[in-house]
């Protein structure tokens, strides 16, 4: 019996927009299972709970039984570990984000052997983050080109 291919796909997603979806449509005939992980830093403030957030983000996969949602409080690589994953997935808008995660991905790697994947956006979504989205929605405006799952 063949092992099973596992990613996670990690992010903070508040919110989950168009370029998330991307790179799940993207990367999901890769694997047998792919686990949207939702990483809560203490740190943060987020606009959307934990529950909203992976009630949402399983909304949208309703229907794709290869996809799970979760939610982890600790490092990547222990969740990654422990949901049995060998591949780490990011979403890569610019240089700037690729240098950040390729320097995280090193030291995941070091510390667990764990590859990470880098996806680039596609066309027109490099513009697209969660950041701007709730800056966005700070002053009223209206974000759903950004965030409506077609």
């Amino acid at each position: 019996m063949t092992p099973q291919r596992i990613a996670i796909f990690v992010g903070s997603f508040d919110p989950y927009t168009i370029g998330h979806h991307s790179v799940v449509k993207r990367i999901l005939p890769l694997f047998d299972k792919l686990i949207i992980g939702i990483g809560i830093n203490d740190q943060k403030q987020y606009s959307s709970t934990e529950e909203e957030r992976v009630s949402h983000i399983a909304q949208i996969y309703a229907t794709e039984k290869r996809i799970e949602v979760k939610v982890y409080h600790d490092l990547t690589i222990d969740f990654a570990q422990r949901e049995g994953a060998s591949f780490i997935v990011k979403g890569v808008r610019n240089v700037a984000d690729f240098e950040y995660e390729r320097t995280q991905a090193d030291i995941n790697r070091r510390l667990s052997g764990i590859e990470t994947i880098f996806l680039p956006a596609e066309p027109g979504m490099d513009v697209v983050s969660s950041s701007i989205v709730r800056e966005l929605r700070k002053y009223g405006k209206d974000t759903s080109e950004f965030t409506e799952i077609i």
